[in-house]
């Protein structure tokens, strides 16, 4: 038989000798793994199935803290019963159930030192010894807990927070969380009774800027249902910086109540804040209120230059302000107050003056005949009116009661008598001042109207003097049938003075 043949031979039998151990070891039933809390209670379950032909001698329960260094904890036999051997767990053991199929133990009043594996061993006949290990896991929630450390302002580089999860099994996690520059450290220190404890230092340089921020410590671990965190504020001490507000660089001659306040940023808070004036006492018309400055009245003495100065435990700080006094009798505020009203004034009488002006130019082209939207009324841009006593220098006499008529541009090619337009003429031919009166011409006829009735005026002379003299009767203007009726603009014939006659309809 060759070497490659025997070497083969020798893998199968060991190959069907663990084979028959793993099936042996299998009729002894536990449960892997099972975890516990300190003071709490555990069952440690174990029973042997499918023993057969195998008779069971006797059941023992080993502890392994460590491997290698077993000790008995509990044995039972169906003979002489139960016993306890080791000190460490008397009183705290007990059988179930008491039999050899089922000998599953309780624990308890746990302690984190009963942590590790526990081994249920059968004597059989007469395959021997069969066993089956649980390792018990004990399971401590840790004292988490975090603080920030006060830290004064500098330059280098200090631990400004800590965080602790202490004597807790498993080891716990910790981690920070915050937008501050830094870093942090861990160290586990572990405790006698298996316990870890967890410290994380979170490390700075801390300036007064950093004061007030916010960090957060979250503490990870597998008791807790979900991470614990604790938000923190950094705690930087520093001295005081002052800053002093309220001046406005108006303080004019005779201004009262102007105050000055000194504000100090300090941490911790200042415990004294005092004012005084650069050349020694303040003016007697200043009055010092806590942190505030009041100036009764601005007069010559407070141009001066006041220094306000705050204390705390870390140190002092102060700040000058120099006071310059405008010479001014009149209070700005009112000033302006008078010189808004009087611009105010000013606009509003602007504005009624225009509206008045707009009220007047309508009021004028009503009366010369012209329209809201700049055309002329009624009667056009030009016109002419006709009749009364027009009489010509031939002989003609006058028609003293004829109608006015009027030649509208805008309607060409019609002559319209104005009826009823003068009321207070009823019955009578208006003259050229009744015309004039009557609003219904502009300046340009209005002139003309005059040098027309200085003519008409002559021409009566001369009728009169005709009629004694004996002459043909004057020639008259025929009215129509219709006082109001046109006549047509082809049968008028303008005249030299600007007037028109009809060359139908005159009859003798």
């Amino acid at each position: 038989m060759s070497d490659f043949t025997m070497i083969n031979c020798c893998l199968i039998l060991c190959a069907c000798l663990l084979s028959s151990q793993a099936v042996w070891s299998q009729r002894v039933r536990v449960e892997p793994e099972v975890t516990a809390s300190p003071n709490g209670s555990v069952n440690l379950r174990c029973e042997f199935t499918n023993s057969g032909i195998t008779k069971l001698t006797q059941v023992s329960w080993m502890f392994e803290r460590v491997e290698g260094d077993r000790h008995n904890i509990a044995v039972f036999h169906p003979l002489y019963g139960a016993s306890f051997p080791n000190k460490d767990f008397d009183g705290r053991v007990s059988f179930t159930q008491g039999s050899l199929e089922n000998p599953s133990i309780r624990i308890d009043k746990l302690r984190m030192a009963d942590a590790g594996r526990y081994i249920c061993e059968y004597a059989t006949y007469p395959s021997g010894n069969e066993q089956g290990t649980t390792t018990l896991i004990m399971l401590a929630k840790p004292r988490n807990s975090a603080i920030a450390i006060p830290v004064q302002a500098s330059s280098s580089e200090v631990v400004v927070a800590r965080c602790e999860a202490a004597q807790g099994k498993p080891e716990a996690t910790i981690s920070w969380i915050t937008t501050i520059a830094g870093r942090y450290n861990h160290t586990s220190v572990p405790e006698r009774d298996g316990t870890v404890t967890v410290k994380s230092e979170y490390r700075m340089i801390p300036t007064p800027a950093e004061n007030g921020k916010e960090i957060t410590c979250m503490v990870n671990q597998r008791t807790q249902i979900e991470p614990k965190t604790f938000p923190l504020k950094l705690v930087v001490e520093y001295p005081p910086t002052v800053t002093i507000e309220g001046y406005d660089n108006n303080w004019y001659m005779g201004r009262t109540n102007a105050v000055l306040t000194c504000q100090a940023d300090a941490n911790p808070a200042p415990t004294d804040v005092t004012w005084r004036a650069a050349s020694g006492q303040l003016p007697p018309s200043v009055r010092v209120d806590q942190n505030r400055l009041l100036v009764r009245k601005v007069d010559e003495t407070v141009n001066t230059t006041f220094v306000c100065e705050a204390k705390n435990s870390l140190g002092s700080g102060k700040k000058e302000l120099a006071a310059t006094i405008i010479e001014s009798t009149e209070d700005p505020s009112s000033a302006g107050v008078v010189a808004g009203a009087i611009l105010g004034s000013f606009l509003a009488l602007v504005l009624v003056s225009a509206l008045v002006a707009v009220l007047v130019m309508r009021s004028r082209r009503h009366q010369h005949g012209y329209s809201g939207d700049g055309e002329q009324g009624a009667y056009g841009n030009k016109t002419r009116l006709f009749g009364g006593k027009k009489a010509s220098k031939n002989g003609a006499g006058a028609n003293n009661n004829g109608p006015i008529y009027t030649y509208r541009e805008s309607d060409p090619g019609t002559l319209t008598e104005k009826c009823n337009e003068f009321p207070r003429m009823t019955g009578s031919t208006p003259t050229a001042h009744d015309i004039l009166l009557s609003g219904e011409m502009n300046e340009a006829e209005r002139r003309k109207f005059d040098a027309l009735n200085d003519s008409l005026e002559d021409e009566e002379e001369e009728e009169r003097y005709d009629r004694f003299s004996g002459l043909p009767p004057s020639y008259q203007i025929h009215r129509h049938e219709d006082e109001c009726a046109p006549y047509l603009d082809d049968d008028m014939e303008s005249q030299r003075d600007g007037s028109i006659i009809s060359r139908t309809a005159i009859y003798v």
